[in-house]
This record gives C-alpha cells, sequence and structure tokens, in this order.
C-alpha cells in the first residue's frame, strides 16, 4: 500500500479569518469528500487543528522546479 504524500494549499485570502490563516503561506490540506462537494477546504490552520475554510481562499500549491527535474 502507497502512502500518499501531503497536499499543501496556498493562502490567498484570509478575509474573517485573518486570525486563523496567513496570506500567502502553505497549509497541509486533510482530505474530506464531503467539504470538497460543498467548495470547502480542510486544512490545519495556525491553531494547530484541522478547520474548514471555502476553497477559493487557497491555490494547489507547487513544488520547486528542481524538485520536479529529472523524474
Amino acid at each position: 500500500m502507497k502512502i500518499p504524500k501531503p497536499q499543501f494549499v496556498v493562502c490567498v485570502n484570509n478575509k474573517d479569518y485573518a486570525a486563523s490563516l496567513d496570506l500567502r503561506k502553505p497549509y497541509q490540506v486533510v482530505a474530506d469528500d464531503t467539504a470538497a462537494k460543498l467548495h470547502q477546504i480542510r486544512v490545519i490552520d495556525e491553531s494547530g487543528e484541522d478547520y474548514l475554510y471555502p476553497a477559493e481562499y487557497f491555490v494547489p500549491a507547487r513544488p520547486p522546479d528542481d524538485t520536479l527535474a529529472n523524474h
């Protein structure tokens, strides 16, 4: 069984959540299919716990280009 790599997103909007989310900071995603259907995303925020936020507040994080070379 292959263990999936953690997925990360970057916060691009923290309206109403300034204490919980920092702009331009990467956050680890916790898989939640039900939340995704409701256009929400579950991330581990500044509290260290996972909470739901609007999915449009985040964009997928990309690894640096050099980590993709020779793969």
